[in-house]
């Protein structure tokens, strides 16, 4: 009888497998020994070689993130490293795929992300660690200067915050506004002696997201369908799409049937057949009957204006309007909405990278004239990497948690004067007052110095112990800001932008009302510890 296999060896090495001729250093540093032991066997399978200590012989680097990467090797060392350093999720997405992806979207910087120098900054040494009190609303309390008849609805135009995602409960129509406001003031306010480092840059303008988006065939019309269920208040379709999306422009491979993409997440049955008809036909019958359909046609066109809501949409449909034109002349709209309708071309255009940089670049130096010190970050799809923008929005902060009081007022006019603000469309101030957890709004057009070419731009101004939880809630994405908020209600904690709430239970089952405190979570990476989600950089959240 021929001897049994020994169930521990493991199966040869090919010399020409897929990682062949790299020779690997794991970081184990916060991953499970058996995704390790796992990870170890493939590469080996494939070709690649480990070394256990980090030797010149050393191609590669793998670590879960840089805070991992620097207890293990030191920033000298890494420094002279002239191999590759990247984050493990590379392995997994090239073992996955078949080959091996471009390392450009996995690139480890050798050095911690500004955003986690900046946190460490804002966050208060122990002894100032008071826990502030919060004086629960009944109701939830509304933007003050917001018209009467503008609607409130679940909506982000541009995809960078969820249609109805858990952080999105009631917000105004047309204004992304990723967490609701329903705390109404803080009481106290712990001070902090530290001052922020000039050289920090939240947003980390160098880490640009650059997905292959090899199938535009189909995520152009995916991304139309988006816009169509938005405008008729279909949520939840259009939630699907944009998930679709989010999984496709990812892929490092031409997609030609469905059979390639139909064990991927947020892909089921019904998107699978419409991938397979797209790449088949090259057009989708579903989109071709929204777009010959009057009705539906006229309501995505109305609903693409700021502050026009699919209820809205549908009257103004009703009362015998069709195009932007009829809009001009409809005596029922806003002041708002008029000049959503103005300057609707203007906002629909995206804005470059470069612009919005040199835009937060502005908005820094200005900020810093009126208040030295104080923080203000370009979050949303700008702080995550992407190429353009849809608009622009701005978080900001003071560490010492009590000069931001007053300062948008400040700030506004100064903006007005430098002809950088040109319209409101909101503004309310809440710090003075110490109502709506003292977070100041505005939102407005704006121009980039020299040009009259309108952008929507949002200022948000939160005291410093719940900056961070307005930093999470404007950088998105969407389907992140969802699986925070689901993963905190399965913790029996509510999330918003101004902080994670103990929930009490409710009768029946019911989902019972929020807690006064908040608890003191500091930076972005402690309130992801806090919730048990594993920490990703600003450019690694285009889930």
């Amino acid at each position: 009888m021929a001897p049994k296999r020994s169930k521990n060896k493991a199966p040869p090495s090919d010399p020409d497998g897929m990682f062949a001729g790299m020779v690997v250093f794991f970081v184990e540093t916060g991953v499970q020994a058996r995704r390790l032991q796992i990870w170890k066997q493939r590469l080996q399978q494939m070709g690649g070689s480990l070394e256990n200590d980090f030797s010149k012989k050393v191609t590669h680097v793998f670590a879960e993130s840089s805070e991992a990467l620097l207890q293990k090797v030191s920033r000298e060392r890494l420094i002279r490293f002239k191999g590759h350093v990247l984050l493990y999720r590379w392995l997994e997405d090239s073992l996955a795929s078949g080959q091996k992806v471009s390392e450009d979207l996995y690139a480890l910087k050798k050095e911690p992300e500004g955003e986690n120098v900046a946190g460490e900054i804002l966050k208060p040494k122990p002894d100032h660690r008071n826990i502030s009190s919060y004086d629960e609303q009944p109701h939830c309390k509304r933007i003050k200067s917001l018209p009467e008849d503008v609607e409130v609805h679940d909506k982000e135009r541009r995809g960078d915050i969820d249609n109805g995602s858990p952080y999105q409960v009631s917000t105004i129509e047309g204004v992304p506004s990723s967490f609701p406001h329903t705390m109404s003031s803080i009481t106290s306010s712990p001070e902090i002696p530290s001052t922020p480092d000039k050289d920090v840059n939240l947003s980390d303008s160098s880490l640009s997201y650059h997905p292959p988006d090899l199938n535009k065939n189909i995520t152009q019309i995916f991304s139309k369908l988006i816009d169509i269920y938005r405008a008729l208040g279909e949520d939840r379709r259009s939630f699907s799409y944009h998930k679709a999306i989010t999984v496709i422009e990812k892929l490092p491979f031409k997609i030609e049937s469905a059979d390639q993409v139909k064990t991927l997440p947020g892909i089921g049955k019904s998107l699978q057949d419409h991938i397979q008809e797209i790449v088949t036909t090259g057009k989708l019958s579903k989109l071709e009957h929204f777009e010959t359909d009057e009705k539906v046609r006229t309501i995505s066109l109305f609903g693409d204006v700021w502050g026009i809501g699919p209820a809205t949409a549908l009257k103004l449909y009703d009362k015998g309007l069709r195009t932007l034109d009829d809009l001009k002349n409809e005596e029922s709209l806003t002041n708002s909405q008029r000049l959503g309708v103005k300057y609707f071309n203007d906002i629909k255009q995206r804005i470059p990278r470069h612009e919005v940089q040199e835009v937060e670049s502005l908005l820094k130096n200005v900020g810093e004239e009126i208040l030295p010190g104080v923080i203000i970050v370009c979050g949303g799809s700008y702080r995550r990497g992407k190429a353009s923008c849809g608009d622009m929005d701005i978080i900001i902060t003071h560490p010492d948690g009590k000069s931001h009081k007053g300062f948008l007022s400040k700030y506004i006019k100064r903006l007005k004067d430098m002809k950088f603000l040109r319209e409101d469309l909101i503004f309310s101030t809440h710090s003075e007052e110490d109502t709506d957890s003292g977070v100041d709004t505005y939102f407005g057009f704006c121009t980039h110095p020299g040009r009259e070419l309108r952008h929507r731009i949002d200022l948000k101004v939160y005291p410093r112990e719940i900056y961070a939880f307005g930093l999470i809630a404007w950088t998105g994405n969407d389907v992140l800001n969802r699986r925070l908020r689901l993963l905190a209600d399965s913790k029996g904690y509510r999330l918003d932008d101004t902080g994670l709430f103990p929930a009490t239970h409710g009768s029946g089952g019911k989902r019972g009302t929020r807690a006064i405190t908040s608890l003191k979570l500091y930076t972005e990476k402690e309130v992801f510890d806090f919730l048990g989600f594993p920490w990703l950089e600003p450019h690694e959240r285009n889930l």
